[in-house]
């Protein structure tokens, strides 16, 4: 089962109350207060563990508390500390206030252990309160309260490409033939309702993440369809491939701007991500129709067919474009970095795109780590 969003409330301990005690004991005619301190309350932290993928094992735990602290007690004996409760989540979780709607945690790196909520900390027993005017204390302090917050997890998938592109358009089929994922394909839209995430090999000692993403619509950024359901998993990926269907209805420059504008409207931060275009689906038309539309989509968007893909060992018979990298050169921002028309039914320059990904996600870490130091 996936599960991408849970709400729970969460709670650490409280501290433990100090102890009023007074030390009695054969011949000793005044033995003054001995009471003990409270232990504190267990606090409340988040792991990230990459064994789990999915926030389906907090589903239904509407309250995890950590234990609180004990009291103390007589004999200056403290209070044993409440025990802290840890809560396993997949990467990519971030824990959002409910209240506030503020974001509190973002939790991406395998490993990482973060406190959340401070458990109370113990009273003091009257040990403490003894004074020259004051030889016989009665009181004591009592513990401090755990911290109480009410919030939603939220699961976003890290992938170093996200596949982008109306229902239908062939990204289940394209993360099939590519990756060791198996998703569910059929000749309907909204056949994934889940994200799904692949692992797509270029060699032994090289691979990359890919994410199918359920498909997007016009008005998705408003909500409509699944449309923030796909956009939050697409927010983290750190390149896009649009996925444009040639045998589709909708011209290629409408599907192409829709999709634009809804990233664009959703988040600047996603539509700044570096993009690559597929045109799908190119099987059902005939080699000059595919050339024809391809010719045309390239014209509408302001680019020219060349042969850069050729070293990918794209077939030429098929127009195409690349954005040719140089050293120095920084990636585009606002325009594909390739266009290649695909059919991953018939493994039409499926290869090649596997390959063109690879070296574009190497670029773009490569500008990302130059660009941060």
């Amino acid at each position: 089962m996936f599960v991408d969003s849970v709400e729970l409330l969460i709670s650490s301990g409280k501290g433990g109350a100090g102890a009023i005690s007074f030390w009695t004991e054969k011949f000793v005619i005044k033995g003054g207060p001995d009471g003990g301190d409270g232990g504190r309350g267990g606090s409340v932290f988040f792991k990230v563990d990459n064994n789990t993928d999915t926030l389906s094992g907090l589903r239904g735990r509407n309250h995890i508390k950590a234990e609180n602290g004990r009291p103390g007690e007589g004999r200056k004996k403290y209070g044993r500390k409440g025990q802290d409760t840890t809560i396993i989540v997949p990467p990519g979780t971030t824990v959002v206030d409910m209240e506030t709607g503020e974001e509190l945690l973002d939790l991406t790196e395998e490993g990482q252990v973060v406190k959340f909520l401070e458990g109370g900390k113990g009273g003091l027993g009257n040990m403490h309160f003894k004074s020259s005017t004051n030889q016989r204390p009665t009181y004591a302090q009592p513990g401090l309260p755990g911290i109480t917050k009410q919030v939603r997890l939220e699961m976003k998938l890290i992938a170093d490409v996200g596949l982008v592109g109306y229902p239908n358009v062939g990204k289940s089929t394209l993360i099939a033939t590519l990756s060791n994922a198996r998703p569910q394909v059929a000749n309907y839209e909204f056949t994934t309702l889940t994200p799904k995430l692949g692992v797509v090999h270029i060699s032994d000692y090289d691979s990359f993440m890919m994410a199918d993403i359920p498909g997007i619509i016009e008005g998705a950024s408003d909500g409509r369809g699944l449309g923030l359901e796909f956009l939050k998993h697409i927010e983290r990926t750190k390149t896009l491939l649009l996925m444009i269907d040639a045998a589709n209805y909708r011209e290629m420059k409408y599907q192409y701007e829709t999709l634009l504008v809804e990233l664009d409207r959703y988040s600047e931060t996603l539509a700044g991500r570096k993009h690559a275009i597929a045109i799908t689906k190119i099987d059902s038309l005939s080699q000059d129709e595919v050339n024809t539309l391809t010719e045309t989509f390239l014209d509408d968007i302001g680019l020219k067919a060349n042969d850069t893909l050729k070293k990918y060992k794209a077939d030429m018979n098929y127009l195409s474009y690349g954005f040719k990298t140089d050293f120095g050169v920084l990636l585009p921002k606002k325009e594909p970095l390739f266009v290649l028309p695909i059919s991953s039914v018939a493994h039409l320059n499926t290869e090649a795109l596997r390959y063109a990904l690879g070296d574009f996600v190497k670029n773009v870490k490569e500008e990302t780590e130059a660009e941060e130091k």
